[in-house]
């Protein structure tokens, strides 16, 4: 086991981290809806969730972006900083 986690990237190593804890906060969102039962609990609920998500998205490219960043041109940079943008533009609007 020590052996595989040796192997990985930590950058990648980190990405998936951080989409673990992602996926144990939507988790606990989910079953705080379900405990609490109310309608408008589970919207303040998931109206939190609408910040957690493209915060975690953010955290995550960036990560993946620094580790690449003296792979690829600047015009390639560019361009996937221009599809996150426009993620969150989609996202927002």
């Amino acid at each position: 086991m020590k052996q595989w986690l040796r192997s990985i990237d930590p950058s990648v190593l980190s990405m998936a981290g951080i989409r673990m804890v992602s996926a144990l906060i939507e988790l606990s969102a989910a079953l705080l809806m379900l405990v609490f039962n109310d309608v408008k609990k589970a919207l303040a609920v998931n109206a939190a969730l609408a910040v957690v998500g493209p915060t975690m998205m953010i955290v995550t490219m960036a990560i993946g972006l620094l580790s690449l960043a003296d792979e690829l041109s600047f015009s390639r940079l560019g361009f996937v900083a221009l599809g996150v943008a426009l993620i969150l533009f989609a996202i927002y609007k």
